[in-house]
Formats: C-alpha cells, sequence, structure tokens
C-alpha cells in the first residue's frame, strides 16, 4: 500500500474514532443527568444505563455475524450509524420507564454494532505494528475530551435536554465520515487459523474475558453514578466535565507511551496493574469525594484503568483471535466485558446505590476489581509472543 492511501486511512480511521468518543463523551458522563432532569429515579436511571450496555452484549455478535459472511465491513458500519441515528430520535417521544428503556435499547444496538467492526479493521490495517494502535485511537480520546469540555457548559447553561440535540448532531457525524472509508481497506486478513471454538476453550482466553467482565463490571456505578454523585457535592456541571475531560488526557498520555510502554514490559503485567490501580481507584472516589486533589488522582488513574487496560485487551485480542477470527473477537470481547459487565455493573449499581449508599457501592466496585487481577495473576498466561 503506498504511503500517501495508508496517511489518508490513519486520518479517515481517526476522524471516525473522534466523533465515536465525542458522542459517548455525552451519552456516558450526561444521559443520567438528563434522565435525572425529566424525572427518574436512581434505580431506573441504573437499569436504562444497564439496557445501553447490555445491547452491546448481542449487537456485536450480530452484526460482526453479518460482516464476516458478506465480507463487507464498512457497509455495516455505515448502515449500523445510520439507525443510530434514527433511534435516538426516540428520546424525544419517550415518556415513562418503559419507552425510554426500548429506546436506549434500540439504539444501543445500533450504536454498539460499528465499534468492534472499526477495532479489528484498525488492528488489522496495522499489521505487524499493533504497537501503533494508541497513535490512532488517541483521536477518540481527543474527541471525547472536545465533547465533554463542552456538553458540561452547554448543560450547565442550558440545561441537561440540550445533550439531545447536541447527541443527534455528533451522530449524524459519524455517519457521514463512515461513509469516506473505503471498503477496499477493510477486508484485512481473511484467511482461517482454525475453528473459533478452540480458541475460546483455551484457558488463557476464558480467564481474559472473565477478568474483563469483572474490569467493566466495576466500572458499573462510575459511568452510570460519577456525574450526580459529584453534583450532589456540589460540584458544577462544567467542574464535572473537566474531570472527565483530565481522565482521558491521561488516557491519551498513555495512548502515545505504549508502544515504548510495550516494548520493555510484557502485556500481562501492565494488565495486572491496570486491575490493581483499578480498585484503589474506585476506594478514592467511594470515600472521598469532597477532597478535590484526591479525586484529580483518582482520575489520573484512568490512565492505567482505562487506557493501558485496553491498549493492551486489543494487543491480546489481536493474539488471541487471528485472521478471520479477528473482528468476531473484537465482537466476543465487546459482549462479555463492555456488553456483559457494563450492563450487570450499571444494574447493579442502580440497586446498591439506593440500598447501601455510595460508599459501599464503590467498594463493591473495587472488589470486582481486585477479583479480575486475582483471575488475571493466576489463569491468564497467553500463549502467544509478547514484547
Amino acid at each position: 500500500m503506498a504511503r500517501r492511501p495508508v496517511a489518508k486511512f490513519h486520518v479517515q480511521l481517526s476522524g471516525l474514532y473522534f466523533f465515536y468518543f465525542a458522542a459517548l463523551g455525552g451519552l456516558i458522563p450526561y444521559l443520567s443527568l438528563y434522565l435525572r432532569s425529566v424525572g427518574f429515579a436512581a434505580g431506573a436511571i441504573g437499569s436504562i444505563m444497564a439496557l445501553l450496555m447490555g445491547s452491546r452484549v448481542v449487537a456485536p455478535l450480530i452484526w460482526g455475524w453479518l460482516a464476516d459472511h458478506q465480507k463487507r465491513r464498512m457497509v455495516f458500519v455505515r448502515l449500523a450509524s445510520l439507525l443510530a441515528v434514527v433511534a435516538f430520535f426516540g428520546v424525544y417521544l419517550a415518556r415513562g420507564f418503559w419507552s425510554m428503556a426500548a429506546t436506549v435499547f434500540v439504539f444501543g444496538f445500533f450504536w454498539n454494532a460499528s465499534l468492534p467492526l472499526v477495532e479489528a479493521t484498525t488492528m488489522s490495517h496495522l499489521g505487524s505494528d499493533p504497537g501503533a494502535y494508541g497513535r490512532v485511537r488517541l483521536w477518540g480520546s481527543v474527541g471525547f475530551i472536545a465533547s465533554v469540555l463542552a456538553l458540561g457548559v452547554a448543560t450547565g447553561k442550558y440545561g441537561p435536554e440540550s445533550l439531545i440535540p447536541g447527541l443527534l448532531l455528533l451522530l449524524s457525524v459519524i455517519w457521514l465520515v463512515a461513509l469516506s472509508l473505503p471498503e477496499s481497506e477493510l477486508r484485512g486478513h481473511l484467511g482461517h487459523p482454525g475453528p473459533l471454538r478452540q480458541v475460546l476453550l483455551r484457558r488463557d482466553v476464558f480467564a481474559f474475558l472473565a477478568a474483563c467482565f469483572l474490569m467493566q463490571l466495576s466500572h458499573g456505578p462510575y459511568y452510570t453514578f460519577y456525574s450526580l454523585y459529584l453534583a450532589g457535592y456540589g460540584y458544577s456541571n462544567a467542574a464535572i466535565g473537566a474531570l472527565w475531560a483530565f481522565a482521558v488526557v491521561c488516557e491519551i498520555g498513555v495512548f502515545l507511551a505504549m508502544r515504548r510502554l510495550l516494548a520493555r514490559i510484557a502485556l500481562r503485567p501492565v494488565l495486572l496493574a491496570s486491575f490493581a490501580l483499578a480498585a484503589l481507584r474506585w476506594l478514592l472516589i467511594g470515600y472521598f469525594p469532597q477532597h478535590l486533589a484526591v479525586l484529580i488522582f483518582a482520575q489520573a488513574l484512568h490512565a492505567a484503568t482505562f487506557g493501558a487496560f485496553h491498549a493492551v485487551a486489543m494487543q491480546l485480542i489481536h493474539q488471541f483471535f487471528t485472521g478471520r477470527h479477528q473482528h468476531r473477537g473484537q465482537a466476543i470481547y465487546g459482549s462479555a466485558s463492555i456488553g456483559l459487565g457494563g450492563a450487570v455493573g450499571s444494574f447493579w449499581a442502580g440497586r446498591a446505590w439506593t440500598a447501601l449508599g455510595p460508599a459501599q457501592t464503590f467498594t463493591l466496585a473495587a472488589a470486582a476489581a481486585s477479583l479480575a487481577f486475582l483471575v488475571a495473576l493466576f489463569l491468564l498466561r497467553p500463549r502467544a509472543s509478547q514484547p
């Protein structure tokens, strides 16, 4: 592939990451604030956010299967992106819990379809240089920061209802950017490495997926209630947005350093460190919300609990699932961790938040991250060569 087409493709992928995560920067920090503003209680908010996460249990598997059989990933990325825009309009029409829950789930089914295909595309495209993933993916973090700061100001000035038109605009741009990506660049390596079930039955693969499930489960209170939690302590929407943005700035630093880091340290120790630091982070947030300096330090740990964790997870998936299994591997990872783990985490957080209180809820989150550490420590020993 010539240098210019490669560079152009990197820019196009970076643009898709930018706007996808810009939309996520509206959904995760502010959707709970919007739901509260229209009258939903903590338990209902937890359930609705669980459905958004839970849609990722089924969406990547179904859309990944379609892309595998048609061998045309971008067709389905474009279609899913367009249908996500259409589905999100339903938020304007939803009035009660069930209509909002159905709207969010349908939207999530389309919204969560495209990212695993794009991730598989990126890893396939980088080929022998998967450590370069961070340089492309960091633009998603930049988009998240830009969005979370802008929407923090907008929702503070115009109210949480201003979130919805902002998200519709971002979702529409995602579809437009997806239209620019050429199908010919996205087919990757199509050889079959053997039956997929043989990969899934490996102990190290199962342990990896189980640890990732627990890690995402531990994020349930953070993704569902962090903004509401801080608002209850008097932090403004702009301040809350700044804390979210600072965490992602730290994440960008890790993405930029990941190639050099993984040249010196193997994947498994980095993964173990991310689990241990996640447990520490949830305890700090749960017990010291009134101390801004502690919150800033806890947000800095996002560099490990998401940045390093995600970069290592992408490389392990690339090693475990080869050839035509790559986007299926991304789909399975998304379903088991971000999908099922995120859904269970949001659901139990909604129940625990009311029954036990924030501090105890974050303590349980720390326990889940600690269990992920133990699973990875004793069971995860990847066979594939590592840096």
